[in-house]
């Protein structure tokens, strides 16, 4: 491990002087007693520690800017999600932060991102909280003392929640900022507690970096049956990764962020960050028991202040709750977070109008068809301004975090699709029975049903029948299922509107994937609804 003398020399060659107390790589029970001293946190009853993240509950997309710089302008998707800012406004920013840094105390935490070493990024996460930096600790990858002797950051993120931005002159939309500099390598975020930024900004970093060097990267959960097989689904927060993948009979190797290479797959990150609002021990019991362990950072949870007992139904603060807790919380894990070859990929859409079946088959172009669309819909809470579930369109499923243009990813995703044969899925985990706010979400039990039949071989050779609006080859009986709700338009009382309501979201899809016709090919274009 380095000494606090190393780290102390370093942080000056990058201008953060005078700190007052430098705390280095700090145990989990070392910064629990940071923050409650700091009085940043409570511990709630059987340990986790409770945080409050103030106005913003969600991510804040519209603040989140890349500098417009010479080693990566020409490779940037820039646009509505990766928006520029002048190398000018960042330097005004960031000597502003050291300024800001002198006589406080610090947490550094120097962690990896990436489980297979051929691919693994050294980080430094350095916070002004000692909570941001347990959730730092718990979400990447820990290094041990020995690889701490070695550990140069390739990638520095500086997280100040309490420093402001001034929009008037620093190029900025408001306050809040979070800015990547893929020259200076550097990371700053500013004005938002919400501890998901430190999350997607790294992620953002490695969908720029994995790519360039024939890695696919996904937004993805991924996990290993007995026999080996891989399964990886992606899907947007809120429609199901984290809770699918944490499968009893499978073991998990991440829930969100991971990397495709010519050997497997591998995760990015060494914890999980799932959304907790609601969650039921029946239901999700892994996940579930993670709310009620020490280490577990609960992020805008309700809390009765007196009796330390949590209330996961209660969404007075937000609908976003959130846990971040160590992989290995969970108990039947893949320990060196790496796999095979996917065997399947399924995608994960929460369908608000209710038209989409709750699983169907497709053929490589629906695949990469549907992964450009990335049809779903925002969850309540997981964005500022996004109340209750509403029909959107994130290309790759997970635009927001996509620092290339979606045909570098789509091409990877075909290329290896066809490469390994791989069997791909479209799972309706959303609504049935009429569009949100008249049907229901389709029931977990019966999605897991689907999920494992598909995984499990038993669809390979059932019979199907394509729908007519999407052309969508759904499986006519599955073991446990009732026959009705294979067929959706079945589940509405009127038909009429059933078929009017597809019709209209097949508009939206065409709209859409306007937006992808010149680069994707005829057979792509045509893979879509009819």
């Amino acid at each position: 491990m380095k000494s606090k003398l190393e780290v102390w020399q370093q942080l000056n060659e990058q201008g953060i002087h005078n700190i007052n107390n430098l705390f280095y790589n700090l145990t989990t029970p070392a910064l629990y007693e940071q923050a409650v001293r700091r009085r940043e946190a409570m511990i709630a009853h059987m340990g986790p520690l409770v945080v409050r993240t103030g106005q913003h509950t969600g991510r804040s997309p519209n603040d989140k800017f890349i500098v417009k710089e010479p080693t990566s302008e020409k490779n940037i998707w820039w646009g509505k999600v990766n928006k520029p800012i002048e190398e000018k406004y960042f330097e005004i920013i960031y000597n502003h932060m050291l300024s800001y840094m002198q006589n406080k105390d610090l947490y550094v935490q120097d962690c990896y991102v990436g489980a297979d070493p051929k691919f693994r990024i050294p980080i430094r996460v350095i916070t002004e909280t000692a909570w941001h930096s347990l959730f730092a600790r718990n979400m990447f990858i820990r290094a041990n003392s020995d690889e701490l002797k070695d550990h140069n950051p390739e990638y520095t993120l500086i997280n100040l929640p309490y420093f402001q931005a001034d929009p008037e002159n620093n190029g900025t939309n408001s306050g809040v900022f979070i800015i990547i500099n893929f020259g200076k390598k550097l990371i700053l975020i500013g004005g938002t507690s919400y501890a998901g930024e430190i999350k997607k900004s790294i992620f953002t970093v490695m969908n720029y970096l994995m790519p360039l060097k024939g890695v696919m990267s996904m937004h993805c959960s991924a996990n290993i049956g007995e026999k080996g097989d891989v399964a990886i689904m992606f899907g947007l927060s809120g429609t199901g990764k984290t809770t699918l993948s944490a499968d009893p009979k499978r073991k998990l190797i991440g829930d969100d962020e991971h990397g495709w290479s010519s050997e497997g797959i591998f995760n990015y990150e060494g914890g999980c960050y799932a959304k907790v609002i609601r969650l039921s021990k029946e239901s999700e019991p892994y996940i579930y028991e993670t709310t009620r362990r020490f280490g577990t950072i609960l992020e805008n949870v309700a809390m009765d202040v007196f009796t330390r007992t949590l209330d996961l139904d209660d969404d007075s603060l937000t609908e976003n709750t959130r846990a971040a807790y160590p992989i290995d919380y969970i108990p039947n894990i893949e320990i060196s977070g790496v796999g095979g070859h996917p065997d399947n990929i399924i995608m994960l859409t929460a369908d608000a109008f209710g038209v989409l079946p709750p699983i169907a088959k497709l053929t490589t172009e629906q695949a990469v068809y549907h992964f450009l669309s990335g049809y779903t819909a925002k969850v309540a809470g997981t964005e500022k301004g996004v109340t209750e579930p509403k029909a959107t369109f994130s290309t790759c499923f997970g635009a927001p975090f996509m620092a290339l243009h979606p045909s570098v990813y789509a091409k990877l995703l075909g290329d290896k699709i066809k490469q390994h044969n791989v069997k791909c899925w479209l799972i309706n985990t959303g609504w049935t029975g009429g569009p949100y706010g008249e049907g229901h979400r389709v029931k977990i039990e019966y999605t897991r049903a689907m999920l494992n039949a598909a995984l499990n071989g038993e669809l390979d050779n059932t019979e199907i029948y394509e729908e007519n609006f999407f052309g969508l080859r759904v499986p006519k009986q599955i073991n446990g299922i009732p026959s009705e709700i294979l067929n959706p338009r079945n589940t509405w009382i009127d038909k009429n509107k059933y078929d009017d309501t597809a019709k209209k979201l097949v508009g939206m899809f065409k709209e859409n994937f306007k937006n992808f016709e010149s680069y994707a090919s005829e057979e792509i274009i045509k893979a879509g609804p009819k």
